[in-house]
């Protein structure tokens, strides 16, 4: 106490001596570090209790309801999500259904397959209690950046659980009783038994669960005979078993796990890299597919949307009903369609495989999807879906977006450009630069030929001059505004983007014409009707979410056009197999460099469909055209389409019966509005006409002192480039006035200026055109006063009694007088040419009832310039 008294600051001293403020410093501290380190003992011993008793409270809570993990084979039934056509009375796919599963010891699993699994899946299983705390960690980062549960840092054990014991849904209440659950199985059994529990019990894709039904259902054969490269292979797809599907459409990325899983083992010792590379190079072979399930290619497209959206577990687990767009019967008509042309392709034309895709127009709904062939036919990869594949060219089939865009500009159906061997410069990377001289299928250039008529024969050249008239971002604007979604590196494009030089997918092609069915309206492509969940909710359902993409006028310009039977025959002949009997149809084919891919896409107001036709793996076809390999089989499909009207299914109680049905009437195409502009060059006129009046004499241009009756009106005939007479931003705008600026003036003008000195010609007289056009004036027919002529003889207001007269009159000109017509009330009563001019005849055949008659003198000189004198009589 006295010490404390002794070190208490004086209140009547400002300040101490420094005595005393050292000796505070060396009593008090020792008390103050005392006092903090009671403080940090009780949080020590404190918190770890209080954290203890919360993990307690918080595993009670949630484990009184959780089940027993030593009953691990009473778990709950699944039920299985079912998918169906339209209709909902046609099932075309049970997911899930009955588990093919055959459970098997640990100890029959092959060492590749748990090794295999386990850098696949959880590399770090042996050294952790059932959760990955570093995982856990990452997972929830990545759930909070992105604001809901995305990851779930799963170990092996967590996701046994979950797959046998736990419900689908993302939820962090889930996670925690994953995790409980987790930590006591890894209590109550080992390692091995885990892992066994986990390869028996986890899904691998085409309903087979468990190692044992993997290794039957993808490669014919128990689980203790696969080899290492199965084994990789097989570990990769429960991450993602419908996507990673070796039947399903990404098999190069299934590859590609593979291999990325073989890495990792021999990164972490497991194998060494000789024996990696090897195993890499091993050719794996496919069990076929059992056959369960209808439009298996639309079927998996649907899957993988579920799957997508909904999670793999719930779409497998969660006893769903999907209600698709799919018409069965017109399935059934694709497939036939598809198999009928098959051999005859492959045989003629070296075209192992085939594809089609249609939509309706009028709510952009598929119903029918064929991705290959054969599905089934897993040696030609007939599990491959063409529809939706994002590598395929569509050769002449994108012309029509390119021809849009330049309609929608300003320019005509009837608009003239010439069909000649044309050079647009040289292109590609710096170094690189190729010339580019695009030909025509058949190798013939047609001279002057209009939009309508290019677009509808497929002519190549006038097609890329159409793609640079109308803009290549403004084309690939239209393109993908209608539903092309590649196209999406845009500096990888020039000219030759028109002749299909861009990767598109067939279904996204098949929409898009859709909207010029739909006369430029736009249905997003939609593949679900209906998702119901397994307590009747509806999940999802099908909107029409209709918009405007494409005026009206330039959609039925195309239409026109695409269904001109006359403008194609030219090329494609009369009734071709574009060419629908006694039903409008506009279609258009396309073809790939080296014939790699065949394509025809066409339709009628209310069904469209797409056909392509080639090999998987780009190899060239022979000869394979695209009105040759993939025609026959769109019209084929389009025809028997339409032989299905009537066969509809009648509506049953409950079910949510969507029918698809074509109109009975024969549907016609609304015509265009016609289209007139100031230039003839849109309105189908390539030779451009001045009309100039020419003096006869001088064979110089007409003055107002040429006399009309030597005055002719001469037509001179240019012909240019469409460059020379229209601005290709403003096309109906005035005439450039320095056409050169545009880059590609030049090249189109040359060619054209060398056709027009010799144009072809099979009828005389040969036209003329590019002749030059006079520039001087008339020199010959002066001024008036220079030609001079008066009546002489009788005088004006003379009276005449006599029935004879005699007319004398004088004249002069300086070229010299050529002729003197006399006339009595403006008929010709005679000429003379030799002075003196005079004329004598009877008067009374001329004489009119009046008393006052006219007579008039005209003179011509030698260059027919003429000159008049008028008087008056009087005939008593």
């Amino acid at each position: 106490m006295v010490g404390r008294i002794y070190y208490r600051k004086p209140r009547t001293f400002r300040r101490q001596s420094i005595f005393a403020r050292k000796v505070r410093g060396k009593f008090k501290k020792p008390r103050r570090k005392k006092r903090v380190f009671k403080g940090l003992l009780r949080i020590i011993i404190l918190t770890p209790l209080l954290l203890l008793f919360l993990g307690l409270g918080v595993f009670a809570y949630f484990a009184k309801d959780l089940p027993d993990p030593e009953k691990i084979s009473q778990r709950e039934v699944v039920e299985s999500t079912k998918i169906y056509d339209r209709t909902g009375e046609v099932v075309l796919y049970d997911i899930h259904g009955e588990e093919k599963r055959t459970i098997i010891p640990i100890e029959e699993i092959p060492q590749y397959v748990k090794e295999t699994t386990i850098i696949a899946e959880d590399d770090n299983f042996y050294h952790h209690f059932g959760l990955d705390l570093k995982g856990i960690i990452r997972a929830a980062v990545a759930n909070l950046r992105g604001q809901k549960i995305t990851q779930g840092g799963s170990t092996i054990t967590q996701q046994f659980i979950k797959n046998a014991f736990l419900t689908p849904e993302k939820t962090f209440i889930r996670k925690i009783r994953e995790a409980i659950l987790a930590l006591e199985l890894e209590i109550k059994y080992d390692k091995d038994e885990i892992l066994g529990f986990y390869l028996n019990q986890v899904p691998y894709g085409s309903n087979a669960y468990g190692i044992e039904a993997a290794a039957r259902t993808f490669f014919d054969k128990p689980a203790k005979e696969l080899t290492l490269a199965e084994a990789a292979l097989l570990a990769g797809l429960p991450k993602a078993p419908t996507y990673y599907s070796p039947y399903g459409s990404h098999t190069d990325e299934l590859k590609a796990r593979q291999e990325y899983i073989l890495d990792r083992m021999a990164k972490f010792g497991y194998l060494t890299e000789e024996k990696i590379e090897e195993t890499k190079k091993e050719k794996l072979k496919y069990a076929p597919q059992r056959y369960g399930f209808k439009a298996p290619h639309f079927v998996m497209y649907i899957q993988e949307y579920l799957e997508e959206k909904y999670g793999r577990d719930y779409v497998e687990k969660g006893g769903l009903k999907v209600y698709t767009t799919l018409d069965w019967n017109l399935q059934k008509v694709a497939e036939e369609a598809i198999a009928q042309r098959a051999d005859y392709n492959k045989k003629n034309y070296l075209a192992t495989n085939a594809a089609l895709v249609s939509v309706d127009p009028k709510t952009g709904q598929i119903l029918a999807m064929v991705g290959s062939r054969d599905y089934f036919d897993i040696k030609n990869q007939g599990n491959f879906n063409v529809t939706i594949s994002p590598n395929r060219q569509p050769g002449s089939s994108f012309k029509p977006f390119a021809y849009a865009a330049a309609l929608k500009k300003g320019f005509t159906p009837e608009t003239v450009l010439f069909d000649l061997e044309t050079s647009f410069g040289l292109f590609g990377p710096p170094g690189q630069e190729k010339e580019y001289k695009p030909q025509n299928y058949d190798g013939r250039f047609r001279g002057p030929i209009t939009m309508r008529q290019a677009l509808a024969q497929s002519i190549n050249l006038v097609s890329v001059k159409v793609l640079y008239l109308a803009g290549l971002n403004e084309t690939i604007n239209l393109a993908q505004d209608m539903g092309i979604t590649t196209l999406k590196d845009r500096k990888r494009y020039s000219l030759s983007l028109v002749l299909g030089g861009g990767e598109v997918k067939l279904l996204d092609e098949t929409a898009a014409y859709g909207v010029f069915a739909a006369e430029g309206i736009k249905h997003p492509v939609a593949s679900i009707l209906k998702i119901k969940d397994a307590k009747g909710n509806i999940l999802e359902e099908y909107q029409n979410k209709s918009s405007r993409v494409l005026d009206q006028q330039t959609a039925r310009q195309i239409n026109d056009i695409l269904s001109d039977e006359e403008a194609r025959a030219p090329m494609f002949g009369s009734h071709s197999n574009l060419y629908l009997a006694g039903r409008p149809a506009a279609v258009k084919t396309g073809t790939t460099q080296e014939y790699r891919d065949g394509w025809t896409v066409g339709y009628t107001p209310s069904l469209v469909a797409g056909v392509w036709a080639g090999n998987n793996d780009s190899s060239s076809m022979r000869q394979g055209d695209g009105s040759y390999v993939a025609a026959p089989i769109w019209n084929e499909f389009m025809k028997r389409a339409y032989e299905l009207r009537g066969a509809a299914p009648q509506e049953s109680e409950g079910q949510p019966l969507a029918l698809f049905t074509l109109p009975n009437k024969i549907e016609e195409f609304t015509s265009p509005e016609p289209i007139t502009t100031g230039k003839p060059i849109l309105n189908g006129q390539f030779a451009f006409e001045r009309k100039i009046k020419i003096d006869k004499i001088s064979g110089k241009l007409a003055t107002d002192l040429t006399p009309p009756d030597l005055i002719e009106e001469k037509i001179y005939q240019e012909v240019h480039s469409i460059l020379y007479y229209v601005d290709k931003n403003n096309p109906t705008g005035p005439i450039p006035e320095n056409q050169e600026n545009d880059p590609q003036f030049l090249n189109w003008e040359t060619p054209i200026l060398a056709w027009a000195k010799n144009p072809p010609c099979s009828n005389s007289p040969c036209p003329v055109y590019n002749q030059l056009l006079p520039t001087e004036y008339d020199d010959v027919h002066i001024k008036k006063e220079q030609l001079k002529v008066k009546i002489i003889s009788p005088k004006n207001n003379e009276a005449i009694t006599q029935s004879v007269l005699t007319i004398q009159a004088e004249a002069s000109a300086s070229l010299g007088v050529k002729q003197l017509d006399f006339f009595i009330n403006d008929r010709l009563v005679g000429a003379d040419t030799i002075q003196p001019y005079s004329i004598t005849f009877n008067l009374t055949p001329y004489l009119t009832a009046s008393a006052q008659q006219t007579i008039k003198v005209r003179a011509y000189d030698e260059a027919l310039n003429r000159e008049e004198d008028e008087i008056t009589i009087i005939k008593e």
